[in-house]
């Protein structure tokens, strides 16, 4: 998938359905590591949609790490709001999502 391949009327959609997800893959004061990069991308092969969270205790800027997430797990930036944002990648094989 195209880095930044999605539509604004995509995006939106996308949005709206993140709004009813809570956070799967929590960032912690180790910022990006392995294990986390591995474990959104095992979450994000099932879900497609999922919303990170940097906690607190992050020594990292959130955009930072939010961003960096997204390139090593080879997904597309929906939305950072706040301490969460949104991953999307599409899964060729068993799509769940439905894009206008």
């Amino acid at each position: 998938m195209l880095k930044n391949s999605l539509t604004g009327k995509q995006k939106s959609f996308l949005r709206s359905e993140g709004m009813k997800l809570e956070p799967v893959v929590m960032i912690g004061k180790d910022a990006v590591t392995p294990a986390v990069v591995q474990s959104a991308r095992d979450v994000i092969r099932k879900r497609e949609l999922i919303k990170v969270r940097v906690l607190n205790n992050c020594l990292e800027d959130t955009d930072t790490v939010i961003t960096m997430l997204a390139e090593r797990c080879d997904a597309n930036l929906v939305q950072i709001k706040g301490n969460t944002g949104l991953l999307f990648r599409r899964n060729f094989d068993k799509p769940k999502i439905e894009l206008p």
